[in-house]
């Protein structure tokens, strides 16, 4: 197939057949172009010496986790408990530039259940969905939940560290972003067999970048804790990735990491009103 393509590429037709006595497919091509075919497809084999076009990937054949759903609606009933009490969610709840002198550690958790409008918090259940369904999908829904959270949580730190000016930050877009950073990274696990996938590898990574470039770069939002979440998730999924376990397939783990992020969250939020 890729060689019929070389072939239209520069002009040469070709049909590709399916001859069954020879057991697999032919090319076949006009007399007056054979020299000029076997010339194109012997430069393509030359310069893609390196390629290796079929991979068995490693990972779940699952597309998408519906249990993303579940983290939209915990995210929609925080917004109307925010509303319900008057802001009082979002006074103990949302990140701002005193943590590090407060000790408030919980703040960079609790902030990432918050939104200022409905608006903001349309666009991050909507992309959310998709970017957290297809990680939980690929590491497990425990597994990709927790380390969102921890990658939304890092992303709100390294605003902490890198904004000068006094702040107040809300909103699940850095979690998200985190998503999308575990989806980056997921390819890594090619790279437990050999250096030749390193091309599928950083196409991979490349490809999250200008996702990334897209989705969070509004300068709009929060641009710092897009970026944290993004760095902390492709630096999980990495690692996830590279331990080669299929941790959506091993109940206990998955279990005990969406446990640990369920925990978290709600020890979180106990901390902000104790």
């Amino acid at each position: 197939m890729d060689w019929s393509l070389v072939l239209a590429s520069q002009g040469i037709e070709a049909t590709l057949e399916h001859f069954p006595e020879a057991e697999g497919w032919l090319l076949l091509v006009e007399p007056t172009q054979h020299a000029r075919a076997i010339e194109a497809i012997k430069l393509y084999r030359v310069e893609n010496r390196r390629w290796a076009w079929r991979q068995q990937l490693t990972w779940s054949g699952l597309t998408f986790h519906w249990g993303a759903l579940f983290w939209c609606w915990l995210l929609i009933l925080f917004h109307w408990m925010a509303d319900a009490f008057g802001g009082r969610l979002e006074l103990a709840g949302a990140m701002n530039d005193q943590v590090h002198s407060t000790g408030q550690w919980w703040r960079l958790f609790t902030a990432v259940t918050l939104h200022s409008d409905l608006g903001h918090l349309a666009a991050n259940v909507s992309t959310g969905l998709v970017l957290l369904g297809l990680s939980m999908a690929r590491y497990g829904a425990g597994m990709a939940l927790l380390a969102a959270l921890l990658a939304g949580a890092a992303g709100n730190l390294l605003g902490l560290l890198l904004r000068p000016q006094p702040y107040v930050g809300l909103g699940a877009s850095g979690m998200v972003m985190g998503a999308l950073g575990l989806l980056a990274a997921q390819s890594a696990a090619l790279l437990r067999r050999s250096a030749h996938p390193l091309r599928q590898v950083l196409t991979g990574v490349v490809g999250g970048m200008f996702l990334f470039l897209l989705l969070g770069l509004d300068p709009r939002s929060d641009v710092l804790a897009h970026l944290g979440g993004f760095l902390a998730g492709a630096l999980f999924g990495a690692a996830l990735a590279l331990l080669g376990v299929h941790w959506g397939t091993h109940g206990r783990w998955d279990a005990a990491a969406g446990t640990a992020a369920g925990i978290l969250a709600l020890g979180a939020w106990l901390c902000a009103f104790l």
